[in-house]
């Protein structure tokens, strides 16, 4: 390590966590002991501590500013908060906002105030819980200097943190730890810490459980140990995790990112992606009904008209969920995805539509033709309601060459484009053919001139 860091961390040390200070340190959780003393110690993270990354440059500077560490369960952002609390020389005070309230930030900011030489780091561990009001409460003495806030949380800063303390503030993001990372972490436990063997399949099964959490995936190892009679195997490790669950949040970031990758997956045309995004939204506990009405979307935004099977398979698909539950429903689910995926694509519905409602919002609300309005009463017949109307099956084709169904006001408009790819090649060549019939017929001088006429 740097001197910047050996000066910072070579001081006196408050312990981590006050538990650190009882007789029996074998009491506590392994991930609690295995927590990181210095930075050089520390695990993961090479995009913000590695050389010349801003979070070592912090350390080795001794400085310190407000920031949110914004990332997944497990990836340290409680201990990195601290040794870069400990480089800087500051005093340290945490909260939790699971537990505390505007009186706990005040009392804290109190503190913070009698010592007027050292500067203050307050933690805030989950920050997205407080509300409006207790994350209002720091601003003033963060922009005072008592305070050098530092924020953890799980979800995503831009809609969990007011924008005031956001602007205050800079995010660092934390990744998922890798399997080389897990693999680091629990060796190093084996050895330290526990003392025993841990055979290659034992840390496979460890990387998979963890799920890039090193919280998860020392819990897991602690209660392998106890398991295991001499060393610790691949069988040890599935005993002691139980059933794992990956990362899904059912209304945060990765809820989110998922349908999105989802979403894209399909209209791409990749369906082993697809349903390999599928699994993991239903593995990690996604409501199958939400992404039964995601494909619905999909097979209009996405297929539209290139294959219109596309929009009734996938309300089949949600029907037969609604009607068989889980598991036998997702199946249905899974057939409808790849379904979507394989088939070819076309949003020329989604561009017609968005292109429509955009010209309805700036026009003024033309009136309807009167030859198109219905005369159900002698006195609508008087007004002229019907007259004229062109009943298409009456004509050639079913037909009505050269009549405009625009108000008479608007210019012809061109919303939907069909492509030329599935069904919607055989639409575009019809409507085309359609569209040649009506130039001619409105050429001839025997047809009634109606207003309107070619888009400007």
């Amino acid at each position: 390590m740097s001197s910047g860091i050996s000066q910072a961390t070579s001081q006196p040390k408050q312990p981590l966590d006050p538990t650190l200070d009882r007789a029996s340190p074998s009491s506590r959780p392994l991930a609690d002991r295995m927590r990181p003393r210095t930075l050089a110690d520390f695990v993961g993270q090479e995009h913000l501590l590695g050389e010349g990354r801003p979070l070592r440059e912090l350390a080795e500077a001794g400085v310190v500013h407000s920031m949110i560490l914004w990332g997944p369960p497990g990836t340290g952002k409680t201990t990195l908060a601290r040794l870069l609390s400990e480089a800087a020389g500051t005093v340290w005070r945490s909260l939790s906002a699971v537990l505390a309230g505007v009186r706990d930030v005040r009392e804290a900011i109190a503190e913070a105030e009698s010592f007027p030489d050292r500067r203050t780091v307050l933690f805030i561990d989950e920050v997205h819980r407080f509300n409006k009001a207790q994350q209002d409460a720091f601003l003033p003495h963060v922009e005072r200097g008592t305070v050098t806030l530092i924020g953890a949380t799980t979800e995503n800063p831009s809609f969990e943190v007011n924008a005031a303390l956001l602007s205050r503030s800079r995010v660092y993001v934390l990744r998922p730890l890798t399997a080389s990372h897990i693999a680091t972490l629990v060796k190093r436990a084996a050895e330290r810490e526990l003392d025993v063997e841990l055979h290659p399949d034992a840390v496979r099964e460890l990387q998979s459980v963890a799920d890039g959490d090193a919280r998860r995936a020392l819990n897991t190892l602690e209660v392998a140990v106890q398991l295991a009679a001499h060393a610790v195997e691949a069988e040890h490790v599935l005993e002691a995790s139980g059933q794992s669950y990956r990362r899904f949040d059912k209304g945060g970031d990765a809820f989110y990112d998922q349908i999105s990758a989802l979403h894209k997956a399909v209209r791409g045309s990749a369906p082993d992606a697809a349903l390999y995004w599928l699994a993991r939204m239903l593995d990690g506990g996604c409501d199958p009904l939400y992404v039964a009405r995601r494909l619905v979307r999909m097979a209009s935004e996405d297929i539209g008209n290139a294959d219109p099977r596309g929009l009734q398979l996938s309300v089949d698909a949600w029907d037969a969920y609604r009607r068989l539950g889980s598991p036998e429903g997702e199946l249905a689910l899974a057939q409808a995805v790849l379904y979507l995926a394989s088939v070819p694509k076309s949003n020329a519905v989604e561009a017609a539509f968005d292109a429509a409602m955009a010209y309805v919002r700036k026009s003024p609300s033309h009136p309807v033709p009167a030859r198109f309005r219905n005369a159900p009463t002698a006195l609508m017949r008087k007004l002229g309601h019907g007259k004229g109307y062109r009943y298409a099956h009456d004509e050639e084709d079913a037909y009505a060459a050269g009549e405009r169904y625009f108000p008479d006001e608007m210019p012809d408009q061109v919303f939907y484009k069909p492509t030329d790819r599935g069904i919607e090649a055989r639409i575009a060549a019809r409507l085309a053919s359609l569209r040649d019939q009506d130039r001619a017929m409105r050429s001839s001088p025997d047809v009634p001139k109606r207003q309107g006429g070619p888009e400007p």
